[in-house]
């Protein structure tokens, strides 16, 4: 049992300290696809701020990027809702690098982070 509880908190030690630390931007570029029509927009939000895309709205919570590497691999908390609908169609964390890790399932419109920005 001891062995077991000292080998659990060697573990959380080594994943704490194997983590990135990150900065918070001010704000998120991020595209938007309407895949019916093919057409494509970057979507500039500050942090708190919403904007519409088609039939959608997109609600960017936090953007964090690695310290000292804006350019880095940004991850945003966005919530997307369809109009019309009470139930939001994404609520979560999206990471630039790697945008299907957490994507969005919609069958009409695609949303992903670019960047992170700041003022």
């Amino acid at each position: 049992m001891i062995r077991a509880l000292a080998l659990s908190l060697c573990l959380s030690a080594t994943a704490l300290s194997a983590q990135e630390a990150t900065s918070s931007g001010s704000g998120a570029v991020l595209r938007g696809l309407d895949k019916l029509t093919g057409r494509a927009s970057d979507i500039e939000l500050g942090t708190g701020q919403t904007a519409q895309f088609g039939r959608i709205e997109i609600s960017l919570a936090e953007c964090r990027y690695p310290v000292g590497n804006q350019a880095g691999d940004a991850f945003a908390f966005l919530t997307v809702r369809e109009a019309g609908h009470p139930d939001p169609a994404f609520r979560g964390w999206m990471v630039a690098s790697s945008p299907a890790l957490n994507a969005m399932d919609h069958q009409r419109y695609d949303v992903w982070v670019l960047r992170c920005t700041s003022s």
